[in-house]
């Protein structure tokens, strides 16, 4: 495409998008279980019109925004308010989870740096499932990254395996609530008294759960400890854009205490413009991201969260019963709203391609292989209608019992 000589009218770009959305998956029917949280139309709404509201405004300058600032200062309490955050917490929003689980890192890096001592080739310790980002961010900062094989069976972080993967220079231990691949929360507990023994920087990794997980409590489901009520926790990530239903992109970065959170600014006036100091990678940091998470996270409150986060849980509950009764097995044991499965007898892959043909679009996990939900309050209306196809697809594949359990051995 050419830059065009004269512009176009605005209803005839508007009528372009229509068409060209047209193609991409059809997520307000309920059969997208990846990239899209669809809490309903009501907050589909009201996120818009709060987005919008403050569209040309930018974060990075609170002086000329003190509303933003104001808002942001709010999210971040409100997320401190159930992430057990205690006096003199903080953090900052981000534009999602890669962005805050750099800052985190770059955080525990200076800090390792300025009050340990610690030089030299840094690391970080995580296990296999683990989010990406961590690989991205280590990348960015020459960090060795050691990923440690997870719990057989379990699916969670192999405490014993991390601890012994620890040296002097490893600057950050890393654990999730939940991990993406399975849903399933790691043993925080753990790993804070073993980062506590060693004087280590835990990290919680949030970004699925940090909105999820407290409401689900909060709903009588027994949630183990993960959050800062937690002794070990140094920092953690949460994003806003997942199950807080904010406007994309959105997130946040916690800490336990100011005097970690101090080493996460850039400050910088070694040039001819006046100081600048940036809280996050970005400079320019929207404005319409701030103001909708604000908006989203007043109008639901406890009591919209709560709700919102059952509709979650009881389409978990729903499709996982009738999986086992068309004979899969779900990966460990989730309880949030993420889940992986798989069938002895025919292959994940090959059941995604004939869910895709009917519309469905989710993700999937390569170890073992394994189809992958991670569900929204939306798929309440449709989980039966999810296995009625998953049972008809599983009739128009040929099953290839000894290849697939080659495949998962």
């Amino acid at each position: 495409m050419t830059f065009p000589e004269n512009g176009r009218s605005a209803d005839e770009i508007l009528s372009e998008l229509d068409a060209r959305s047209s193609q991409d998956v059809q997520w307000r029917d309920g059969k997208t279980a990846v990239y899209i949280f669809n809490a309903g139309e009501d907050i589909s709404a009201l996120k818009k019109q709060a987005y919008t509201a403050f569209i040309e405004e930018n974060g990075l300058g609170p002086l000329a925004f003190p509303s933003l600032r104001q808002m942001e200062e709010d999210v971040i309490a409100m997320a401190l308010d159930i992430l057990h955050g205690g006096e003199g917490a903080t953090g900052k929003m981000t534009s999602g989870g890669t962005d805050s689980i750099t800052m985190a890192m770059k955080t525990a890096r200076d800090y390792a740096r300025a009050e340990k001592g610690v030089s030299g080739p840094l690391n970080i310790v995580l296990p296999y499932s683990a989010h990406l980002a961590f690989d991205k961010a280590a990348h960015l900062m020459d960090i060795e990254v050691r990923r440690i094989p997870v719990e057989e069976g379990a699916f969670t972080a192999d405490v014993t395996a991390m601890a012994d993967a620890c040296d002097a220079h490893t600057i950050m231990v890393v654990g999730s609530a939940p991990n993406f691949p399975y849903g399933i929360i790691d043993p925080i507990e753990a790993l804070s008294e073993m980062c506590e023994a060693k004087d280590l920087w835990l990290h919680v990794d949030a970004c699925v759960g940090g909105f999820l997980a407290p409401f689900v409590r909060m709903n009588g489901a027994e949630i183990p400890p993960f959050d800062f009520e937690v002794p070990g926790v140094h920092s953690m990530s949460a994003d806003l854009h997942k199950y807080g239903y904010c406007a994309k992109g959105a997130s946040t970065v916690l800490f336990r205490s100011e005097a970690l959170y101090q080493y996460m600014p850039f400050d910088f006036d070694n040039w001819s413009g006046t100081q600048m100091v940036t809280p996050t990678l970005a400079g320019t940091r929207p404005g319409g991201a701030i103001s909708a998470a604000w908006a989203v996270m007043n109008h639901l409150g406890i009591a919209g969260y709560c709700e919102k986060q059952a509709l979650v849980t009881k389409a978990r509950a729903q499709i996982e019963a009738g999986l086992r009764q068309l004979g899969f097995e779900i990966l460990g044991e989730p309880k949030l709203g993420l889940m992986a499965f798989h069938h002895p007898d025919f292959h994940a892959y090959a059941l995604w391609g004939k869910m895709a043909e009917k519309g469905w679009f989710t993700s999937l996990t390569k170890d073992p292989p394994s189809l992958h939900l991670m569900l929204s309050p939306k798929h309440a209306e449709v989980a039966n209608v999810y296995l009625a196809d998953l049972e008809k697809s599983m009739t128009e594949i040929t099953p290839d019992t000894e290849h697939v359990k080659a495949r998962y051995s």
